[in-house]
């Protein structure tokens, strides 16, 4: 790697590496609820159950037995990717009203991939791929954040005008 992650010590890089298996892991619980429309608590249970001992064990591999970095690059990889896709076939086959922000997320969140993957030295000296990963973040997130809020009140509309 060719950025300032060289300056972690082994606490700050075990929490890096694992804040973000865990961010990815509960995002790929909250996408499998959410695409399939799973409402009862205990289906919720199980499709959540097998994702969270994946990511716990993981974690615990990384922590307690190797931070082996090219394993937890393809974990992390996996994961992000399945998301993708099934928020893609989500957006695809719905007619959700913010949908065209979600493949916005989508297609972004794809591209903005590729820089993880085909890490390059600083440009000139002042930024490199994980830099401009980062950098791509900021727009998507508040892209994100905006079609679940519109998607929450999509739900909760139409949750109350089925229950009239």
């Amino acid at each position: 790697m060719y950025s300032v992650r060289h300056l972690d010590v082994d606490l700050t890089e075990k929490l890096d590496y694992s804040s973000a298996v865990a961010l990815l892991g509960f995002s790929l619980i909250l996408a499998v609820l959410r695409v399939f429309n799973v409402r009862d608590e205990a289906a919720r249970v199980m499709a959540a159950a097998p994702i969270l001992a994946f990511v716990t064990t993981h974690i615990l591999y990384l922590n307690c037995y190797q931070l082996d970095y090219g394993w937890n690059m393809k974990v992390c990889m996996s994961m992000g990717m399945l998301q993708l896709i099934l928020w893609a076939v989500w957006a695809g086959v719905t007619r959700h009203p913010s949908r065209w922000k979600l493949w916005v997320v989508v297609i972004g969140g794809g591209l903005a991939t590729l820089l993880e993957l085909y890490d390059f030295p600083p440009y000139r000296g002042f930024v490199d791929a994980h830099a401009l990963w980062h950098a791509t973040t900021i727009p998507l997130t508040c892209l994100w954040w905006s079609f679940v809020r519109d998607d929450s009140e999509f739900r909760t509309t139409t949750l109350i005008k089925k229950a009239k």
